[in-house]
């Protein structure tokens, strides 16, 4: 397990339990990763939609982590809308998260979820700026 993942996976425990992995994390892009799993599928084997929603909210909660303003406490998703587009019924799923919309109050992220070269969801949600108490 790489650093980063084992970072992830301590910030938001679901992480390892869905077995994702971070692959690339900056400010202008975070890769994170989930692999097909029989206990992740819903019905055909099919690999279930909130499993590839958790993955995308996972990389674009990352994203927006690192797009922060210095006096940010942390961020939460107040809005998410996801299009499936494909199934992913075996390999690996890639998730990539990009900021679209970086304000002091609001961050808006766009994600990409591709089983090798097919693009089988895209995620945009807007991400809250908490502010410290």
């Amino acid at each position: 397990m790489s650093d980063l993942t084992a970072q992830l996976q301590a910030a938001m425990p679901l992480c390892a339990t869905l077995g994702i992995e971070t692959i690339t994390f900056t400010a202008s892009e975070v890769v994170m990763t989930m692999a097909w799993a029989e206990e992740r599928t819903t019905g055909n084997g099919i690999l279930h939609g909130g499993a590839l929603m958790a993955l995308a909210d996972s990389a674009g909660a990352a994203c927006a982590s690192l797009n922060l303003p210095e006096d940010a406490g942390g961020t939460s998703t107040i809005e998410s809308k996801t299009n499936f587009l494909g199934a992913v019924r075996d390999g690996l799923a890639v998730a990539t998260s990009k900021p679209l919309h970086v304000g002091s109050t609001t961050i808006v992220i766009e994600t990409e979820i591709r089983a090798g070269d097919r693009l089988v969801a895209k995620v945009t949600q807007t991400q809250a700026v908490l502010r410290r108490r």
